[in-house]
């Protein structure tokens, strides 16, 4: 599989969807509910729409599976998972923290991806093996040694009613261990500000596949480690994810260890 030619695809195909994105910032005129506080626009619909175009002029028999219109049938060991907007709460109040999440999987493994913030036109990619960048500079996640000394990022579930007193719990030991946790809205770009350092470990849980396909890869590939709660192996259908720059992994794990009585 020519890779060089899916990280093309991928980041022509995320273009034009950020330029979908941008006609709409700020003038969105309908917001749909997916549940009680999961939106939906029609910038989500559109932006998914030119995306898929997009790929599909170049691959016609690959499968796409993708937030809005689900899976699509196809080639299933050439797989693309798409966001078309990672963020969609944040987009509707005009806060700049969105984007566009893009991966490709080859036979079920996932061997590029890319986020775009169409706003700060922040590109970010990674081929395995390659290696992780940003706007076309090479990127690697943060020295921190400690919890203490480090900077988290997490988000809330849209049934965050249904987690509330664990995800309370970790949130509160995890806040009271480091210099600070955020909430941006969009795990895509949190998985990407571990490449990058700016963050140092992040976690959730019960995200889809399309939040996590293409961010996990990026920041594997800058050299964070990536598990679930209990430090297996993470996949992108799993339902938690801790991500870290690999110094506080094992630090991390305890404090979101939930005890049973």
């Amino acid at each position: 599989m020519d890779l060089e030619l899916v990280k093309r695809i991928g980041i022509a195909a995320a273009y034009k969807g950020g330029g979908v994105l941008m006609s709409h910032y700020g003038k969105v005129s309908r917001i749909d509910k997916k549940g009680a506080i999961d939106l939906v626009t029609e910038a989500d619909t559109e932006s998914e729409s030119v995306i898929i175009e997009t790929i599909q002029k170049v691959f016609a028999d690959h499968t796409i599976l993708a937030e809005e219109s689900g899976l699509s049938t196809g080639d299933a060991d050439h797989r693309w998972i798409i966001d078309p907007l990672d963020g969609t709460t944040n987009f509707a109040h005009q806060i700049g923290l969105f984007s566009i999440s893009i991966a490709f999987a080859l036979k079920g493994e996932t061997v590029f991806g890319l986020v775009l913030n169409p706003l700060t036109r922040e590109l970010f990619t990674a081929v395995k093996g390659k290696g992780a960048s940003l706007n076309g500079r090479q990127i690697a996640v943060s020295t921190s040694k400690t919890v203490s000394e480090s900077f988290l990022v997490t988000g809330f579930p849209y049934n965050l009613r249904d987690y509330f007193d664990p995800l309370l719990t970790r949130f509160s030991k995890c806040l009271k261990a480091s210099q600070g946790v955020r909430r941006l809205g969009s795990a895509a770009i949190d998985l990407c500000y571990i490449a990058c350092g700016r963050f140092d470990g992040f976690w959730e849980q019960n995200l889809k596949p399309w939040d996590t396909a293409a961010g996990e890869l990026i920041a594997r590939e800058a050299g964070a480690i990536v598990t679930d709660f209990s430090n297996k192996p993470f996949t992108i259908y799993k339902k938690e994810i801790l991500a870290t720059n690999g110094k506080i992994h094992k630090e991390m794990l305890s404090l979101l260890k939930i005890e049973t009585s």
